[in-house]
């Protein structure tokens, strides 16, 4: 009965191992790696295959070292708030000009002039780029919400619209608003951050 399932544990595994060198983020690949190597193992048992489950024995606690490492570090993050004209910012958006697009078509760098603009650092390492428009009212529209590939663990969303929520209420803003979701990806990011979908408007009330 076993050795009837043992090729789909076996095509199972193989699936995680490909899924972890897609993913982004460190904790993701080890997550889909070790699962990867439970099913390696439990297929190297099924045909006593002795070196598939040493080396996969040897990297599932490898991995498991490495989520440690994760999630016991404890990282810095920190917002700062930039006017538009500077030469980081300049470099960041034409570095990421081709991923920050598929999210933000119609983003312009002229958009930054009189918008509430900060990035947010992540271990000094510049992890997300935001700037709405703050009206009278205190309804800010969000022109860019950008967050590089390597941080995209909802850590920095979290820590904007929930950690950094005080400093938002203090620059005047009351609600934030989406007009328009060019990911189907990034809705499911703003619905875990609370953002309730009106028409065609996702909007979160601080």
């Amino acid at each position: 009965m076993l050795q009837q399932i043992a090729p789909y544990i076996g095509y199972l595994a193989s699936v995680f191992l490909i899924i972890s060198l897609s993913v982004h983020g460190d904790a993701k690949f080890r997550i889909f790696n070790l699962l990867g190597c439970i099913c390696f193992i439990i297929y190297g048992f099924i045909f006593n295959a002795w070196p598939v489950i040493l080396t996969n024995t040897i990297l599932l606690f490898i991995n498991i070292y490495y989520l440690n490492i994760y999630y016991k570090h404890i990282e810095n993050f920190d917002l700062v708030e930039f006017d538009g004209d500077e030469k980081l910012i300049e470099k960041f958006l034409a570095f990421y000009g081709e991923d920050i697009r598929k999210y933000f078509p119609e983003f312009t760098i002229q958009q930054f002039k009189n918008n509430y603009n900060f990035i947010v650092l992540r271990d000094l390492g510049i992890a997300n780029i935001f700037s709405a428009n703050v009206s009278a009212k205190g309804d800010a529209t969000v022109a860019i919400n950008y967050t590089t590939k390597k941080y995209r663990d909802y850590k920095v969303s979290n820590f904007i619209f929930e950690k950094e929520k005080n400093n938002l209420i203090a620059k005047g803003v009351k609600r934030i608003i989406y007009s328009k979701i060019q990911i189907n990806n990034f809705s499911t990011l703003l619905n875990r951050n609370g953002f309730k979908q009106i028409g065609d408007e996702y909007i979160k009330t601080l």
